[in-house]
């Protein structure tokens, strides 16, 4: 394989010019650049990037730490990222943690700061303790998608109001006629869907509905589908579930098939997120969609800046924590809900 050093000589140039032209960096003349681009050509010259990262003490790439890559938000939110990192010429390490904290801290250990400039966090279950000791040690970390935008986390990140995601869904049911509704929630009563439930229940009670059926699941179809068919056993009269994100959504309609429901005759459905999956479900399942390719976007422009900035060495501990906040979710009705008739 051809080195730097070739293609310098075949271009006539020093390597540091061949550096420069590569990385779109310093002040190169448009023939001589040229130069170099006809050699790379000419050599088939690849970059070494685990050389290049050791020599500059910096990777050209980025950490993506997810929970699960079987859910397939993540897939759908990593396609996102590895898009807008590729616009500022950044590869994306794709770190499935599967839910265990001390797979998430091994990742940290072993790859942010060596293998990756920066690290974005999704929902991967990792204590803020473990993510501000990775910023301690200079290497830049950005929460995304944190789902209470007036509550800070004390580290960076990219917020999405989802109180106001729930409360539209809550809204959404209750104006379609429905007033006997249960909810399904994919998280634990203090987990990550903690202000999803918290905004539906508002729109219950400002609407005079102080009275619903909940059970928490595991944030799959299957949590759902057992989650819902425990509520549609306990309470047949219920005539809408709410979910908290489209997996358990979709499980949800599972169950009331299951029982012999009609979605959205017999029983109205509604999730949170907009995955893929919710618009090719059959009936389309109503949801409240997030701005998922923004807050990739947001996210991954937040740690480029905190990677060229002072931040990850000096921003620590001062209460200036960045924060971006991206649009409001919205609605999007489709067939799974309806308004409510007697059974």
């Amino acid at each position: 394989m051809p080195t730097l050093n070739e293609v310098a000589r075949h271009a006539g140039v020093t390597p540091a010019t061949v550096s420069n032209v590569l990385r779109n960096r310093g002040r190169v003349g448009a023939a001589t650049r040229q130069r170099v681009l006809d050699a790379v050509e000419a050599l088939g010259y690849r970059p070494h990037l685990a050389a290049r990262a050791l020599a500059e003490g910096r990777a050209p790439t980025l950490a993506l730490m997810v929970s699960s890559i079987a859910n397939p938000f993540y897939p759908e939110f990593a396609l996102a990222v590895e898009r807008a990192a590729r616009k500022s010429g950044h590869f994306v390490i794709i770190c499935n943690t599967n839910e265990d904290p001390t797979t998430g801290r091994a990742y940290l250990d072993q790859i942010a700061g060596t293998l990756s400039e920066g690290v974005l966090v999704t929902n991967a279950n990792l204590d803020l303790v473990d993510l501000h000791a990775t910023e301690a040690r200079g290497t830049p970390v950005v929460l995304c998608m944190w789902e209470r935008p007036n509550e800070p986390p004390g580290l960076p990140c990219v917020a999405v109001d989802f109180r106001l995601a729930g409360e539209l869904a809550g809204k959404h049911l209750l104006e379609l006629g429905h007033r006997r509704i249960g909810a399904v929630v994919g998280s634990k009563a203090s987990g990550i869907h903690a202000a999803r439930y918290e905004g539906f229940v508002d729109a219950l009670r400002a609407a005079g509905v102080t009275k619903n059926r909940v059970r928490h699941a595991v944030d799959t179809i299957h949590g759902g589908y057992v989650a819902a068919r425990a509520l549609l056993e306990a309470d047949p009269q219920l005539t809408a579930i709410f979910a908290t994100n489209d997996l358990p959504a979709l499980g949800a309609m599972h169950a009331a098939a299951d029982l012999g429901l009609r979605v959205p005759d017999d029983l109205s459905v509604v999730g949170v997120t907009d995955i893929e999956l919710a618009r090719e479900s059959r009936p389309a399942l109503t949801t409240v969609a997030v701005p998922t390719v923004e807050v990739a976007g947001l996210a991954v422009e937040l740690l480029r800046e905190l990677i060229e900035s002072s931040y990850g060495q000096a921003g620590r501990g001062t209460d200036n924590v960045p924060m971006r906040v991206s649009s409001e979710p919205t609605l999007v009705v489709r067939a799974s809900t309806a308004p409510p008739r007697s059974r």
